[in-house]
């Protein structure tokens, strides 16, 4: 497996991410698509961006799993969110690239991929322009949703990305999983 070609430096992520904390009240994002919706994820989670190519696929792994990359000597899993969100998975075009983001669970730091559909742009949206999460009506699990950024007139769903990474939720999932395939080729 070829390491991935970075798309934007992870300095160039965390010069904009010192600009953020620096901000105040106003806080910066990376926006992305995934499937019709627009997403968002703090730039502080954020470590780079690189191309989708050189997935290795693992085998029993849930549909969201969309397998592993090398990430300069790392093996770093990568997540399809619109199956994470809708279950079902999603397609490669051409502009279908993986953002790595760096979670924490129980004090260690994890590095994921996210694979989504584009990446639109960074932007700064003021706290007062964030509304809390709607508790129905959304196309996602609620507890997925930090809050709803107001950008020039339309909203962006701004992801609790602790939650929607969740390594306790996604291994216990996979156990479910290989639990139902299990008993599947059993009969």
């Amino acid at each position: 497996m070829h390491p991935s070609k970075p798309l934007s430096r992870g300095a160039g992520v965390a010069s904009q991410a010192a600009k953020a904390s620096q901000g105040g009240d106003t806080h910066q994002y990376l926006t992305f698509n995934v499937g019709r919706e627009m997403f968002a994820v703090g730039i502080l989670n954020v470590k780079e961006i690189i191309e989708y190519d050189n997935l290795t696929a693992i085998p029993m792994m849930p549909n969201f799993i969309r397998g592993v990359i090398n990430l300069r000597g790392a093996v770093v899993p990568v997540i399809d969110l619109g199956a994470r969100f809708s279950g079902s998975v999603s397609s490669v075009q051409r502009r279908t690239c993986i953002v790595i983001v760096e979670i924490t669970q129980d004090d260690e730091k994890h590095d994921l991929g996210v694979m989504v559909d584009a990446v639109v742009e960074v932007l700064e949206i003021p706290a007062a322009d964030i509304e809390p999460a709607p508790s129905f009506g959304a196309q996602i699990r609620a507890d997925f949703i930090a809050g709803m950024g107001k950008v020039t007139g339309k909203f962006v769903i701004i992801l609790d990305i602790q939650r929607v990474l969740s390594v306790e939720e996604m291994a216990l999932l996979t156990q479910i999983g290989q639990g139902t395939q299990d008993s599947t080729s059993a009969v």
